[in-house]
């Protein structure tokens, strides 16, 4: 069974400020039949704040149970609430969330979670990207806040494979 990837905005806006939000495509999306995910989506609010069109190859979809969104909504931002609904909602979702209480959350109702880190050391070592360092520099550089520890981790995890 082929996952679903769910972006949440935090995601999309910081790949597309470090000019690569191709890499959720290019890593996720299968391009001659590989054992990829099936879709990448995400939903009208993460589209809103994203604020400017999305990719032909980000699908968007609503949320069906609005009664689930609304109450995740009374504890976290739009976006995220309406990814971490719709995650409930497919078969084999795998959601791409930064922020900690969204996160905490979806760990909460027992969704797969990464975050944009996890996709950028993924692609590193799908050989989609040279130097995870300079990413990560680039991350900060676009106002993207990095918890130093999580970097330390990340790198030496990286210099181990």
């Amino acid at each position: 069974m082929r996952l679903h990837i769910i972006a949440d905005a935090s995601c999309l806006i910081v790949l597309d400020r470090i000019g690569q939000l191709d890499l959720l495509r290019d890593l996720f999306l299968p391009t001659n039949g590989g054992d990829k995910a099936s879709a990448i989506l995400t939903t009208p609010e993460v589209q809103a704040e994203f604020g400017q069109s999305l990719p032909d190859w980000l699908q968007i979809a609503a949320v069906h149970d609005k009664a689930q969104q609304q109450v995740l909504a009374g504890m976290l931002d739009p976006g995220e609430a309406s990814a971490i609904a719709l995650a409930l909602e497919m078969e084999s979702p795998l959601l791409i969330l930064d922020e900690k209480k969204g996160r905490r959350e979806a760990q909460r109702l027992q969704l797969p979670i990464m975050g944009t880190l996890r996709v950028l050391q993924l692609a590193h070592q799908a050989g989609l990207v040279p130097s995870l360092t300079s990413l990560i520099g680039e991350l900060e550089k676009a106002g993207f806040r990095l918890s130093k520890r999580v970097i330390e981790e990340l790198l030496n995890e990286n210099r181990n494979k």
